[in-house]
């Protein structure tokens, strides 16, 4: 999540200390290029990395802020006008399943080595009606099951997840398959686009949600729920004040927020994030609100930075402190300890586990600890203490536990991030991923301990995006989805290609497949594909409209920052933030967009 709006007594030089918003305010659009948004422009310079990045060094390496949300051109602009065209050659994604099947009819499939043996053509021709007929059986209900399982699952998931299909055990490894079916038509329209508030200050709308039935997302002093069938508005909740924070898990349909102590006023225009609250995605009800008092003594309620959900559990923390509460009726469950060695929790990460980041020691000689938590007494399972001058650090998964850090300042291309350290059930190192070649393009925030995106855990791996780079094509950038084994810390060969004037970056994982997201050209709308996690053949399961109007709106966010969410045929883009524009750009400004595959 990005760094929020300045509390009103942030502590001295540290983390919520005030900051000019960029012009317009942090999420809000940018100036359009010359010609607006889709114009041509000549494409940046080829970088030096390889369309297949080389293994990183396992050294040590570093990062800056991400972006925050904001109007944004979409990759792919050409240099000799609309309609420049593609190299031969280009990677184009897998088809809809219900593309005719093909069988291959040569003397070896027919009848073996050295041809047929008297019965090859019949048996071909058998072989072309059993795929048709087994290809008419299967499409039943409107579309195609490309993956086998029964769709059984349960336990908390992330809200980019809303099937629990495909949980993950102990060493990461997820179920076979996935859940999401492949529309007969993977060919989207405009479900619905919500327009932008646009208040005079800029305003947190932190939180997106989606359920089998339900999208959920945060407004201004509102939570609102639309229904997956035509977007109609499902339910409204209303809040005393902004939002400021919001889990990005969801755990028997609930979630939990963040919101302000009150609204803003002229006296106090950034009134403290000190709320937490948990809400009902289906019912479309504030269940709970609650505040915790400071470790240390005193009335005043914690000042909180983020929020999370690991089962029944909600916890929630920042730099004065934290407290975890039961997700049903709110009951306090527990608060950090206070010990002399200063230490504090700096964040949770939730999720299949609870884990804390954990800062020990005076400023100028602090460490920290992450820790794997037993989420109903908070007390420590595990502890594992990062290398020293490590100041900030993310949690990018909890089971198994994977912490991110920009070691020396060495993350390359705005990541945020040079390591990755895979820690096992024991708190004991067990690999250490270097991306400080800045070959890579996973995202992390620098503060916020569950803040990074473009990385997701499955089968044993992690998988990110490649930086992008030049591609074939003379105009326009690619990318690939590449990953490391959680065992040995090394790449493996796995490798999925954006495309030709695409990139992409993965979302979730479906079971042991990896949902992404690609990002267009300016002639095209984007795309979600599955990724098989074994053979990382692609299958489409949406391409969204190329029109000037679809195709802007779908663009005009940061994919570094935006809210992403797929489930069954349906994706919602919004933003984190709003604010008046600064100036009148002409286009649309929306909360959100979303498309539905026909």
């Amino acid at each position: 999540m990005s760094t929020p709006p300045p509390p009103s007594q942030p502590p001295a030089g540290g983390f919520g200390a005030p900051q000019d918003p960029p012009p317009g305010g942090f999420g809000a659009p940018q100036n359009p290029p010359p010609g607006g948004f889709g114009a041509p422009v000549p494409p940046p310079a080829p970088p030096s990395a390889p369309p297949v990045p080389p293994a990183p060094p396992q050294q040590p390496p570093a990062a800056a802020p991400t972006a925050v949300d904001g109007g944004q051109p979409a990759y792919g602009y050409p240099q000799a006008g609309y309609g420049y065209p593609q190299q031969p050659g280009a990677q184009q994604p897998f088809g809809p399943a219900t593309t005719p099947m093909h069988v291959s009819t040569t003397p070896e499939s027919a009848g073996g080595a050295g041809g047929s043996r008297g019965g090859g053509d019949k048996r071909t021709q058998l072989m072309i009606v059993g795929a048709a007929l087994l290809a008419i059986v299967l499409i039943v209900g409107g579309g195609v099951w490309y993956v086998s399982g029964d769709g059984s699952g349960g336990g908390t998931h992330n809200s980019a997840d809303p099937d629990p299909t495909g949980k993950p055990d102990d060493k990461g490894q997820a179920s076979v398959g996935g859940s999401e079916k492949v529309p007969a038509n993977p060919k989207s329209k405009t479900l619905l686009n919500v327009p932008s508030p646009a208040p005079e200050e800029q305003v947190d709308v932190h939180g997106s949600w989606i359920t089998d039935t339900t999208y959920a997302k945060s407004d201004v002093t509102k939570i609102v729920g639309y229904n997956l069938v035509d977007g109609g508005k499902k339910w409204e909740i209303p809040l005393p004040a902004n939002v400021c924070g919001a889990s990005r898990w969801v755990s028997e349909k609930k979630t939990a927020i963040l919101f302000d102590e009150a609204l803003p006023t002229a006296a106090k225009k950034y009134p403290a994030c000190k709320q937490v609250g948990v809400i009902d995605l289906e019912s479309g009800k504030l269940l709970w609100s609650a505040t915790a008092k400071s470790p240390t003594g005193g009335d005043a309620p914690v000042t909180f930075a983020e929020v999370t959900i690991s089962g029944q559990t909600v916890a929630a923390g920042g730099l004065s402190g934290g407290a975890a509460w039961n997700l049903t009726d709110g009951k306090p469950l527990w608060t950090p300890k206070v010990d002399g060695e200063g230490c504090y929790d700096l964040g949770y990460g939730g999720g299949e586990a609870l884990a804390v980041l954990r800062r020990c020691g005076r400023s100028g000689n602090q460490t920290m600890l992450a820790q794997a938590l037993d989420p109903t007494s908070g007390a420590p399972k595990s502890t594992y203490k990062l290398s020293p001058g490590i100041e900030w650090a993310q949690i990018v998964s909890t089971k198994p536990l994977i912490v991110a850090a920009n070691v020396g300042n060495t993350a390359k291309n705005a990541t945020g991030v040079s390591d990755l350290f895979v820690v096992d059930d024991a708190g004991q190192l067990k690999a250490r991923i270097g991306l400080s070649s800045g070959n890579y393009n996973p995202q992390c925030g620098s503060t916020e301990v569950e803040d990074c995106t473009h990385m997701v855990v499955g089968n044993g791996k992690i998988y990110m995006p490649s930086y992008e780079h030049q591609g074939q094509s003379a105009v326009g950038r690619t990318n690939e989805i590449v990953s490391f084994d959680l065992e040995t810390g090394k790449q493996t060969s796995d490798r999925a290609d954006a495309g030709e004037r695409y990139t992409m970056f993965p979302l979730r994982m479906d079971g042991s497949n990896i949902i992404a997201y690609k990002v267009p050209p300016y002639d095209k709308g984007g795309q979600i594909v599955s990724i098989d996690g074994k053979t990382m053949k692609e299958t489409l399961l949406m391409e969204n409209p190329a029109n000037k109007e679809s195709q802007r709106a779908e663009t005009h966010y940061s994919t570094d920052a935006a809210e992403y969410q797929y489930h069954n045929g349906k994706l919602f883009i919004a933003r984190p933030y709003v604010r008046k524009p600064s100036s009148s750009a002409g286009e649309p400004d929306y909360l959100f967009v979303s498309f539905t595959a026909s």
